[in-house]
């Protein structure tokens, strides 16, 4: 093939895989579900904090890193920014998803160059289009397309830099922003770059010359990555093991430990990967192995690597088909290898008919796929739009809660929450009716409540109780209703005019966070009361005022204690820990005989990182006041920092430190 068609040709995959992309979108007009519009919320969060989506404005790096305390930022930053341009309707918004899907192609196809020439490049890019599962999440707002092209780049990069040429700074920095971009995009990039990312890290340093090269690298990832990561630790750690180990447990996933659990996978490739791609690729490779003709040199890495991340996405609990995502473009490499060796070990009048035939064939199978996604009788359109349009009112902008019970597909409170802040909305939807103990919050302080007759969606069935509560309390009134597609109405009630008005939350605070005073006994009523909350006032209105209301009683009184818990409470919830240590400090000088501020401050300053910090804070409270909680405490810190001399003092206080924990909170005998 000539070289001066490589480029052209490249451009004319993006071209018909976009058309098809932009044609798919146009007749497929379902409303973005949980994921997706839990993405596309994220996506607009982070338009808002650059200043670049109305509603929102720059409020400094904090702020921004707010904003993803469970999923790192870029694809959200890349996906807003086209988001401001292109615009916020879904099928606009998708637009991003065309543009991470050329860095995936040019990444292949650069990749498949290296490997064989422009005819490999160009056919594993060819495959990539027509992946049954690349072509579903290229028109799906998920995160698997920018994930796969920031894996890619980062093996691609890596692997070039490996090469006996190619041990140069250039190489090893451009590796090492590939690198930490694809670990800002999604965690699970750790699945296929961990395993390649240590070898390249042995291999590196077994060589003089790449040593600098190697820490230089590694400390540009760092760099790069820490500052969301430790941002926002407590919650990364939190969000992946919900992702991870709870998710698998609920549905059910086959672990690594049995055999459905490593056949899980590859049963699922000819689905993804397209059966005949597949089948010819192998059957290519399993030729080419027979007569020792397999070609020698990068193929060996793409293996590896290959290999490394099945290996590691299998042993993840989690079974999701998502997770397989990043290795369908390096198998497209090694398939494109296949189906080419296959082609050229055939009779020349076999060859090209044959290839042809195969591409054929499975672009009608990936068409017929995703025709039938839309075909058929048109859907019942949810009233999604008209029921954000009617809460909303003649004033978007207001800043608004809407207490979302049933949970659909398309119909949720993410969903509610995306169409109502679209073009600087201000209403926000919020999920309640999952437990009992959601009625009564929600009878006092709730202003706009949506409920439906009929099946409530993935919530459990206490949200039939709740939502009879709603209806039967004679403080709300039914406003409207709209028919919904599988049967039944939605209603969205309102609170009356006449109901007695709810006692602002912001009055209420400044008593429950002196509650921490207490220690671990405080601990519950605070953080029930906050979570209910945040679902009554998705905007958190509260913290603003509290903040100011406790800043000026500090003014007037510096020793009020009471203002000094309510800034620290809310510098945690704020997730702003080194501000909460400032106000925990504040609060161990003027009461220095109680262990809970110190405590505090060895807590949040763990979550800032600052290590040492917390062990010299907790060993110095605990020597003034001794408490079984300070030395857990300073031993898990001092651990944690890397004094392992302190590991045998640790293995006996932090079990103290729980137990003493526990017996706080265990409800005090009946006298006999």
């Amino acid at each position: 093939m000539s070289a001066r068609l490589f480029w052209p040709l490249l451009l004319l995959l993006w071209g018909l895989s976009t058309l098809w992309d932009r044609l798919w979108l146009g007749w497929d007009q379902r409303l973005p579900s949980w994921d997706q519009a839990d993405y596309l919320n994220s996506a607009m969060d982070h338009g808002r904090a650059l200043g670049l989506l109305p509603g929102g404005g720059w409020q400094g790096w904090q702020a921004l890193l707010d904003h993803s305390p469970k999923i790192p930022p870029l694809a959200s930053l890349v996906n807003g920014t086209v988001m401001a341009v292109a615009g916020d309707h879904p099928d606009q918004a998708a637009w991003t998803l065309s543009l991470w899907f050329a860095l995936l192609l040019l990444g292949v196809a650069l990749w498949g160059r290296q490997l064989g020439g422009p005819a490999v490049g160009l056919l594993a890019a060819l495959f990539c289009v027509l992946s049954p599962g690349l072509a579903e999440w290229r028109v799906d707002y998920v995160l698997e397309i920018p994930l796969c092209a920031g894996c890619v780049w980062s093996l691609w990069l890596l692997g070039r830099w490996l090469r006996p040429s190619g041990a140069s700074w250039a190489a090893a920095l451009a590796a090492a922003v590939a690198t930490a971009c694809a670990l800002l995009i999604k965690q699970s990039a750790l699945l296929l770059l961990l395993g390649p990312g240590l070898w390249a890290v042995v291999a590196g340093w077994r060589v003089r010359r790449r040593r600098w090269q190697v820490l230089g690298a590694l400390a540009l990832v760092l760099l790069l990555v820490a500052p969301w990561l430790g941002h926002n630790l407590i919650t990364v750690i939190g969000g992946t093991n919900r992702a991870t180990l709870e998710s698998a447990a609920r549905e059910g996933d086959p672990n690594a430990a049995s055999l459905a659990g490593w056949i899980w996978y590859p049963q699922r490739l000819p689905l993804l990967a397209g059966p005949l791609p597949l089948l010819g690729g192998l059957a290519g490779a399993g030729l080419a192995l027979w007569r020792r003709c397999w070609p020698r040199g990068d193929d060996a890495w793409l293996w590896g690597v290959l290999l490394s991340g099945w290996l590691l996405t299998t042993l993840s609990p989690n079974k999701d088909p998502r997770y397989l995502a990043p290795l369908l473009p390096l198998l497209a490499l090694l398939l494109a290898r296949g189906w080419l060796l296959l082609v050229a070990l055939l009779r020349p009048a076999w060859r090209w008919p044959l290839l042809g035939a195969g591409l054929l064939l499975s672009a009608a199978s990936t068409l017929q796929g995703r025709l039938q996604a839309v075909l058929g009788p048109p859907p019942f359109a949810q009233p999604l739009p008209a029921i954000v349009a009617a809460v909303q009112g003649d004033d978007p902008e207001r800043l608004r809660t809407l207490i979302v019970v049933p949970s659909r597909p398309q119909l949720n409170q993410h969903s509610i929450s995306y169409y109502g802040r679209r073009q600087g909305g201000g209403l926000v939807g919020r999920q309640l009716g999952s437990s009992a103990a959601d009625i009564q919050p929600a009878l006092a302080q709730a202003e706009l409540v949506l409920l439906a007759t009929g099946a409530q969606g993935s919530v459990r069935r206490s949200a039939a109780r709740f939502s009879d509560a709603i209806r039967r309390s004679g403080v709300f009134v039914l406003q409207d209703a709209w028919p919904r597609p599988e049967g039944g109405t939605y209603e969205l009630w309102v609170r009356r005019s006449t109901a007695a008005l709810p006692v602002p939350f912001e009055q209420r605070f400044p008593a429950l966070a002196a509650g921490l005073a207490q220690g671990p006994v405080g601990l519950d009523p605070v953080f029930t009361a906050v979570a209910s909350e945040h679902q009554l006032d998705g905007h958190r209105t509260y913290q603003q005022h509290v903040r100011q209301q406790a800043l000026q009683r500090l003014k007037d009184q510096p020793q009020d204690q009471q203002a000094l818990w309510s800034l620290a409470l809310i510098a945690v919830l704020q997730n702003r820990p080194l501000e909460a240590d400032h106000w925990f400090e504040r609060l161990q000088q003027l009461d220095p005989g109680s262990p809970w501020p110190a405590a505090y401050r060895a807590v949040v300053l763990t979550a800032a990182g600052r290590l040492w910090q917390a062990t010299v804070v907790a060993d110095a409270a605990a020597r003034q006041s001794p408490s079984a909680v300070l030395l857990g405490l300073a031993d898990l810190s001092a651990v944690l920092g890397a004094q392992l001399w302190r590991l045998p003092s640790a293995w006996q206080s932090i079990p103290a430190a729980v137990e003493a924990v526990e017996q706080q909170l265990s409800p005090p005998e009946s006298g006999r």
